[in-house]
């Protein structure tokens, strides 16, 4: 129908101008994000774009969401101004006709979003975990760059190279200051190298000699080695007892439904729910009149997005602290959401028909 295929049209111009927008922000801040991780020694410098990547895919479906429900609150409070609602409400279609154009340009995007949720994000999620967890067990020698002074990541030693090997995790003319009150001690060596020995790593150094002081006692100590080995962390190569549930998979969280698991199925369910409900709260929503300049509805609108999405994140803390089931949860929070935005459209078509007659019967 030319009804269907015009909204559908409004909305789908709406949605791909609001994406771009949201997009362009969200992107920035995780940017500013990542370069500042990056900066801390979190994220290896060169992985920036990937881990960018990855926090991008993982909130693209909160953005997918956000932004049909701003296309549709906009879509339809632009045709309320301009007075295309009355001539469609003349015609005889009522606002839950709405529904209908709604869902027929939003269904491709809702597959779209439960695809993230349910698979692309706990991939994400375990790809950009494994790329910390790469950087950070690289060696602290590793990460010195020739003739910089570069401080460990606990804050005790500070390491100092004159040349390094690029191929190996070995070091030449090494100089290590470390504090442990009340003893600082400083060793120089000709040359280092980091090993794994069982749950520990242990740097080895050749040739060279170390300066104790006591603060305390005030007493000195100079030592000279062949070989000096010491314990600077575990091994590089360790593997987590228990991973999160946001890398897992959802089918592997069904299997094992632990409160930790059903919390992590509470909320990717949840935001897929949510997507759905928005565009009934969305229909609902874009009410205005149309002499009035300011766009209320669109504010309205955002505070029911963020009242909505903190409340789905407080729903997965309370099924994963045991407070309430996963089904009860569901239900009352998405179901109840679900009631509200069928009778706000109701509500609205009731307003649309009765108060016009009212008037006219006043009159």
């Amino acid at each position: 129908m030319l009804f269907d295929a015009t909204v559908r049209r409004e909305l789908a111009r709406s949605f791909g101008a609001t994406l771009v927008v949201i997009l362009t922000i969200v992107i920035t801040m995780m940017l500013i994000r990542t370069l500042g991780l990056a900066a801390g020694g979190t994220v290896n410098p060169e992985d920036v774009v990937l881990v960018l990547g990855y926090f991008a895919l993982g909130h693209l479906p909160t953005m997918l969401g956000l932004s049909l429900f701003i296309a549709v609150v906009v879509t339809l409070g632009r045709m309320y101004r301009d007075s295309e609602m009355t001539i469609w409400f003349a015609s005889g279609l009522g606002l839950g006709r709405f529904v209908r154009p709604v869902l027929g340009m939003a269904w491709p995007v809702l597959l779209v979003v439960g695809a993230l949720l349910l698979f692309v994000w706990p991939w994400g999620n375990r790809s950009s975990d494994e790329l910390r967890a790469r950087y950070e067990q690289r060696s602290d020698l590793s990460r010195v760059a020739p003739g910089v002074f570069q401080t460990s990541r606990d804050g005790s030693r500070v390491f100092f190279i004159d040349r390094a090997s690029r191929e190996s995790a070995e070091a030449h003319n090494v100089f290590v200051l470390t504090r442990q009150p009340p003893v600082e001690s400083v060793v120089s060596a000709r040359s280092g190298q980091l090993l794994a020995e069982g749950p520990d790593r242990v740097l080895q150094l050749d040739d060279g000699q170390r300066n104790e002081i006591d603060s305390r006692s005030g007493v000195r100590t100079l030592s000279s080695f062949d070989r000096y080995r010491v314990v600077v962390g575990e091994t590089a190569v360790r593997q987590a007892q228990t991973a999160s549930p946001r890398t897992v998979g959802t089918l592997a969280l069904m299997q094992q439904p632990t409160p930790r698991n059903r919390a992590e199925l509470t909320w990717r369910f949840g935001m897929l729910l949510a997507c759905a409900n928005l565009l009934l709260l969305g229909v609902g929503l874009s009410a205005t009149q149309p002499r009035r300049a300011s766009n209320w509805n669109l504010l309205v609108a955002l505070l029911a997005f963020v009242v909505y999405f903190n409340l789905i994140n407080l729903s997965k803390a309370w099924v994963g602290g045991g407070r309430y089931g996963m089904g009860a949860v569901m239900l009352a929070l998405h179901g109840g959401t679900f009631v509200l935005g069928l009778a706000l459209i109701w509500w609205r078509d009731h307003a649309a028909v009765w108060r016009p007659l009212a008037r006219r019967a006043a009159a």
